[in-house]
Parts: structure tokens; sequence; C-alpha cells
């Protein structure tokens, strides 16, 4: 095969490129990857997942020291400020990127480092000037960035969307996150557990209103209880800059006052200026391309995964969409849809769900039952402390089929996993039978399952 003709080429190096790309080399394949950073991992590894909930962690840290009576002396002697935990978080980077960089070196993957442009369906120019780089197929996975509204100024000092907070050099003691999606809740409790005093600006009239009902009203309240001020059914209407501070005004009238401002309000998906229109490639109001149910885009041998195309934007996901859409060129028959993903939000605490609401269900008129387990009930949650948490099983009533999993608290993007994969089985299987059935370590947060079926089975029995 000539030197710049490959089988297929990946635009892209986060979860869904790296995914992608490893998969078709695993196939025997010729593969390049083309990254526009130096570094490869894309806005996952360098600006978002990684990095944001490192942050996190770090910031969680913190509290737990400031709770505990045991450790609450020595938390005192120093209070991090908001840049030194960066730093902290930046080393979990540098590590990252060392990793993925090894997975592309044994697999024989070539990096390329560069903007990409479509020159035609079959080849493609990295940079300007360099050269045409051919291949059957592509695999698009450019990812995403914070939405930047023309109407907004980001060159402004005090005013920070996702990626620029990143660079914030100072702890600020009031801050306004405009938009109350899962990257605004999450950064306003990452604030509020540094001591900031927030104010989270929300146009509708609970937060994250796709969450089941009680974890939307149990995450209202621990965000007020770190000083977090949900300002529900505002919006945004301008923002005033001064030396010293900002002030964000509402469409009700409202002014707030505060130090910075995160602007949190949607993303956009990385597809301008690659020449995909000319293609013939759709894209829509929010820059995210149309694909079908096999990641294919209006151009049969260009495929796309991950947040450029759209939901269901996690990382988890964008990773299984590039396997998957790779799949679709090189391994048809092997191909599955990812459209059952467990959503992790990382607030403080943490929140991850799998299937259906009491709202939906009650919607459709199904017939459920609830099971619930506080965390503070368990024997490893009285040892480590956790006196916030809960798992909730909603199930079927009469079959007993496991409708839908939901849990808030420490460890829950871990915890829902057990839950997964018992709700993933075929027929009898799938039910809530299997956790009376099967023995879980002791003291552990699985115990939480067993506990949570004999409250909703007693229910029914």
């Amino acid at each position: 095969m000539p030197r710049n003709t490959y089988d297929i080429i990946v635009v892209g190096s986060g979860p869904a490129g790296e995914s992608a790309a490893i998969n078709a080399a695993k196939h025997g394949k010729k593969v390049a990857l083309i990254s526009d950073r130096d570094q490869v991992g894309g806005s996952c590894t360098h600006l978002g997942t990684i990095p944001s909930k490192a942050l996190r962690h770090y910031v969680k840290q913190v509290m737990q020291f400031r709770s505990n009576p045991l450790l609450r002396e020595f938390a005192t002697l120093h209070k991090p400020s908001f840049p030194e935990i960066i730093r902290h978080a930046n080393r979990v980077i540098d590590e990252q990127v060392y990793l993925r960089s090894r997975y592309y070196e044994k697999n024989d993957v070539t990096i390329i480092h560069g903007q990409a442009f479509f020159n035609d369906a079959n080849s493609i120019r990295v940079t300007t000037r360099g050269p045409l780089l051919k291949a059957d197929n592509f695999v698009i996975a450019t990812g995403s960035r914070p939405y930047r509204p023309a109407n907004v100024n980001f060159d402004d000092l005090r005013l920070f969307d996702s990626d620029k907070i990143l660079t914030l050099n100072h702890s600020p003691k009031k801050v306004t996150v405009i938009g109350a999606g899962v990257i605004g809740c999450e950064y306003a409790s990452i604030f509020g557990g540094l001591g900031c005093k927030v104010e989270l600006i929300n146009p509708a009239n609970t937060l994250l209103s796709f969450l089941d009902w009680e974890i939307s009203d149990a995450l209202s309240y621990h965000l007020r209880d770190i000083g977090v001020r949900s300002r529900h059914n505002e919006e945004y209407e301008s923002i005033e800059y001064h030396d010293d501070y900002v002030v964000t005004n509402l469409r009700s009238g409202k002014r707030i006052k505060s130090d910075i401002i995160l602007w949190a309000n949607g993303r956009t998906g990385n597809s301008d200026n690659m020449g995909l229109e000319a293609l013939g490639i759709v894209l829509n109001a929010r820059g995210h391309i149309e694909v079908n149910e096999r990641y294919q885009t209006a151009v049969p041998n260009i495929y796309a995964a991950g947040d450029v195309i759209g939901w269901p934007s996690l990382a988890s996901a964008s990773y299984d969409q590039g396997r998957a859409a790779c799949n679709a060129i090189v391994d048809p028959e092997a191909f599955v849809a990812i459209d059952r993903v467990a959503t992790g939000i990382y607030t403080i605490p943490e929140i991850s769900t799998l299937g259906k609401t009491e709202q939906e269900l009650t919607k459709a008129q199904v017939p459920y039952e609830v099971g619930k387990a506080f965390f503070n009930n368990t024997a490893r949650g009285q040892i480590t402390g956790e006196q916030v948490g809960m798992l909730k099983l909603i199930f079927h009533f009469d079959t007993l089929e496991i409708l839908g999993i939901h849990c808030f608290g420490d460890q829950a993007s871990e915890i829902v996993h057990i839950g997964q994969a018992i709700m993933q089985q075929e027929g009898a299987a799938n039910s809530m039978k299997y956790f009376l059935d099967t023995t879980f370590n002791y003291p552990t947060m699985a115990e939480a399952y067993r506990i949570a079926a004999l409250d909703g089975l007693n229910r029914v029995f």
C-alpha cells in the first residue's frame, strides 16, 4: 500500500477516535489517526472528563477532611486554592497521555498532528500544506466544545466556559453559573465544595429534569447545603463587565453580582472547517453530524461517532460508539448499536442512572414498584461516614423485571453497574430476586442492592 494511503483514517484522538483506530488496527487494517493537538487524548483528556473529574475528586477530599472530626484540625491548617487543586489534577492528564500514546504505539497506529480538511470522499489533507492522505473509509471523532454565542464576550478575564475555567488563577468567593445542565451542576458543586457562594441559573423548573424526580430533588437539596442557590425558571439576558466584578442580568429583571461567571449553556460539535458540507454531510444547528443507526453519514464511506454526533455525549458511550463505527466497516456481524448507557453525573455527591424513571413509567401506565436502600443504613456507609446517598430500584409489579436503577451518593457511578449487568439479562434472569439469591461481600456498598430488593419485594409479597 502506498505511503500516504490507508485502509481507515480516524479524525480525533478522544475516546471515540481511540477505540475506532485501535479496533481497526486489531483487525489488521492500516490505520492513521489525525489529532489536532500535540498530544493525544482529545478534549476528554485535556479539557473535559479527566481534568474536571480529577478536580472534583480533590475537592471532595477537602470536603471529607473538613467534615471528619479526626481530620478537621489538619484541614484548617491549609485551605488549598483553586489553582493548587488544578495543578494536582493535571498530573492525571500527563498519565493519561502517556498510556494512550503507548496504546497507539503497540497497535502500529500512525499518529499525524494537525488540522484535517476533506479534499473529497476518499482523501484528506492535514493542515493547508500537508500531504494528501487517502483512505477507503474515515471515522470522524472530533468531539465537541463549549457553545459560545456571539453576543457573549469570552475574552473578558472574568467570564469562563468549561474549557477556560481550568486556567482560573485564583479562588473566587462568589460564582455565577449560567446553565444548569450536567456540566453546570458539576461545576456548581465543585465551587460550592470549595466554600464559594454559587448562583446557578436554570431555565427549567427543576434541576436535570431527565432524572428520576427523587434524584433531582436530592441533588437540589445537597447543592443548597453546600452554598449553591438554584434560581429556577430564570434566563440570562446580558452581562455587565467591570474591573473587579461582573453582573448577570436576567430576563426577569434580577441582577446578580459575582467575582466570575461560568458559562455552561450547552456544547457544539467540532465539525466546522473540515469541508464536510461540500461533501453533502448534514450538520444540525449545534454542529452535530447526522448519522444513521450504524454511525454512517450521508457519505457511505465516512462514519462519525462520539460527542460530534450529539447524544448521549458521554465519554463511556463515545468509546463504545467508536468501536461500533469501526465494526460497521471491518466486521459488520460484530456491530452492536449503543442504545442503553448508564448516565454518570459527577456532582458532589455523584449520580448514576439507567433505565426508566417513575415519571416515564407512570405516563406509560406501567405497573411498577420501588425498592430503596439508604447508604447511612448500610454497614459500609456507617464505617466510611457516608450520611448521604440512596440506591433506588424500579421494577415491574408482576414480572419483577428491573426497569430502572437510580443511584445518588458516593461511588454511584460504580454501584450502578452491578444492577446494569442484571438488567441486561434476557427473560427471567432480569429479576429483583437475583439480589436475594446472591451473596454480597459484607460490609460493602454493593449490599445496598440486597437491602433495596428486600424493601421492594416486601411491598409486593
